[in-house]
């Protein structure tokens, strides 16, 4: 009889079982992702050179997500106890027995556990397969060897962290409720936990916490000064500082909020009072929140700089993307089909010592350059994604011979001599072609010179002078970096929205009852709405304004490693801000959804 009630009550529940069951599929789905990559030793051994620190990576990858997926899995399982707590009260209320409300709740847990892991596996399998490679191939550039879509020691790990989990998880929960009245369970909920603004308290904590961020930010920005232990420092100073700030300007702002004339607008006063209702709790996970939020948002940001990094390196390194002696008719075919920003061809004839030129194609076609200050100058970080090229003149070309020598393949040690076009008919030996171009855009056109190199003979690319081959050493040396940015930051900024979005409807069961009584009394559905919107807007925003401010200043550190940390922001940005608003219009949706099921008003 208390199975049929069981299963009763989570049919009278499906949607809201469907939501837990997606958001713990998609949960395993990208922690299989990520170990079918970072335990498969065969493949990052076999593509150490295309992926630099590889084994570090994915170790380091994976550490973080495995605890990210714990914080995920404990409000995932708050949003489950939150769903049956009352229906356990009612059961024992009916004569139900502790120990087996106690198997109820452990069996339930391990089920949904077991079902969403394996879906979430064989998900992640797929995603695998189809999302692995390309994101892999595009970052790196090059096609990986020993990659399996499906890793058989990835699918018991995974499965296996899941189910210890939620075991973990079915017996805190077991535990919990079976010491837990009768009462505390049907009105457990509805205990309000009351703040007290306490003027010296909260001054004192937002001293601190503003002392506590200062002294994380300055550590961050002067990282050559402190070197490894910025880190250390940055992360227990921001950590407490977030919470410091968060504990008392966020009470403090609500309560302040409730006293002025703004909160007798409509329902502002109760949308305040929501937010007050649980106002410690919310100020834990939002702390955490803001923190995880700026890691997985600076890994996305520095992630997408480093292959911009790649590229304005690259273009700002040599004014001609190739420079190639005697190209083949299939070769010049090729290059002609590429979108070119320059092209030019040199006649040359070389000795045992010098190297010929003839002066009117140089005077006519004059050699470029990018500049004589050194690459890192700090006046030139800014300006290197679009580098401004000029010409040579004679007198230059032979104060600065190494411009001319180094597009010289092989870079062999000869000296150049411009001579007139009768004198350079008279130099014994063949006549020899150098053609020298720059593509418009190095990233568009990477597939077309892969060609061009392979029609070559496929030479190394680090003998071939120009930027493409630094442009395909600097992706082998930061793909990986970019992959693990790019991957654990929509990882970790899914999976911590999901945390989030939670949190809130593990409270949305007790906030019921409240939204039915504004039914009552004439509110409109509109307002109702706009009341719940309101309020997860705030809950969403705040951390991630705190997020935002950290990764602002937690960029600093990289401008050691990069360039420009800054440059083109808004990108990374962008991405967060469409992923994060995703998760908080399904928030809202299943928010009205639980507390305004069947609301009508009362004519």
């Amino acid at each position: 009889m208390l199975n049929r009630l069981e299963f009763a009550g989570i049919k009278s529940r499906l949607k809201d079982y469907i939501v837990l069951f997606f958001g713990l599929i998609m949960s395993s789905a990208i922690f299989y992702m990520f170990e079918s990559l970072a335990t498969n030793k065969a493949f990052i051994k076999a593509n150490a050179r295309q992926i630099t620190g590889a084994g570090f990576i994915f170790l380091f990858g994976a550490i973080l997500l495995t605890i990210i997926t714990l914080v995920y899995v404990f409000y995932a399982n708050s949003f489950l106890m939150s769903m049956r707590r009352h229906d356990y009260g009612l059961f024992m209320m009916l004569g139900a027995k502790q120990s087996k409300i106690g198997q109820l709740i452990l069996v339930e847990t391990m089920v949904i556990g077991t079902i969403a892991s394996v879906i979430g596996t064989l998900v992640g399998w797929g995603l695998t397969a189809t999302v692995g490679p390309f994101l892999m191939s595009r970052m790196i550039g090059t096609k990986l060897q020993h990659f399996n879509a499906f890793y058989l020691p990835a699918v018991l790990i995974t499965i296996a962290l899941y189910l210890v989990l939620f075991l973990i998880a079915g017996v805190i929960n077991r535990f919990a409720l079976t010491k837990t009245s009768v009462m505390q369970l049907l009105k457990g909920d509805s205990q309000p936990n009351r703040t007290v603004l306490k003027p010296i308290s909260q001054l004192a904590q937002v001293g601190i916490g503003i002392a506590l961020l200062t002294l994380g930010y300055y550590a961050m920005s002067h990282i050559q000064k402190f070197a490894l232990s910025a880190i250390p420092i940055g992360l227990v100073t921001i950590v407490l500082g977030t919470y410091f700030l968060f504990n008392a300007i966020f009470v403090w702002l609500i309560l302040l909020l409730k006293r002025s004339g703004w909160s007798n607008r409509g329902l502002n006063a109760f949308t305040l009072s929501q937010l007050s209702f649980r106002i410690h709790n919310y100020t834990k996970i939002l702390s955490v929140v803001s923190i995880l939020i700026a890691l997985s948002l600076g890994a996305i940001t520095v992630g997408i700089g480093m292959q911009r990094q790649v590229t304005a390196l690259s273009t700002a390194s040599s004014p001609y993307t190739m420079a190639i002696k005697n190209p083949s008719r299939k070769t010049s075919q090729l290059i002609d089909q590429l979108a070119l920003d320059t092209k030019v061809t040199y006649q040359q004839k070389e000795t045992n010592k010098v190297i010929y030129y003839r002066a009117d194609q140089l005077k006519k076609q004059p050699v470029q350059f990018t500049g004589f200050k050194p690459l890192l100058d700090s006046n030139r970080r800014n300006r290197l994604a679009s580098p401004k090229y000029r010409s040579l003149t004679s007198t230059q070309l032979k104060q600065h011979p190494e411009k001319l020598m180094v597009l010289q393949p092989n870079a062999p040690q000869k000296t150049f001599r411009l001579v007139s076009r009768t004198v350079f008919n008279k130099v014994p030996g063949q006549s020899q072609r150098l053609t020298l171009f720059r593509v418009k855009n190095l990233q568009a056109e990477k597939t077309r010179l892969k060609r061009i190199v392979a029609s070559m003979g496929s030479p190394a690319v680090e003998t071939i002078p120009g930027t493409y081959g630094t442009f395909v050493l600097g992706t082998v040396l930061f793909g990986g970096l970019e992959f693990m940015g790019f991957f654990l930051g929509i990882a970790f900024l899914a999976m911590l929205a999901s945390c989030l979005m939670f949190k809130i409807l593990s409270g949305a069961a007790s906030d019921k009852r409240r939204y039915e009584m504004l039914n009552k009394v004439g509110a409109r559905q509109s307002q109702l709405r706009g009341s719940i919107a309101r309020e997860i807007l705030v809950l969403f925003a705040l951390p991630a304004i705190v997020g935002i401010v950290h990764v602002l200043f937690g960029l600093q550190m990289f401008k050691v490693l990069m360039l420009n940390p800054y440059y083109q922001i808004w990108l990374p940005f962008t991405i967060f801000f469409v992923l994060y608003m995703i998760y908080y219009i399904i928030t809202v949706r299943l928010y009205d959804h639980i507390v305004l099921p069947k609301l009508t008003i009362d004519k």
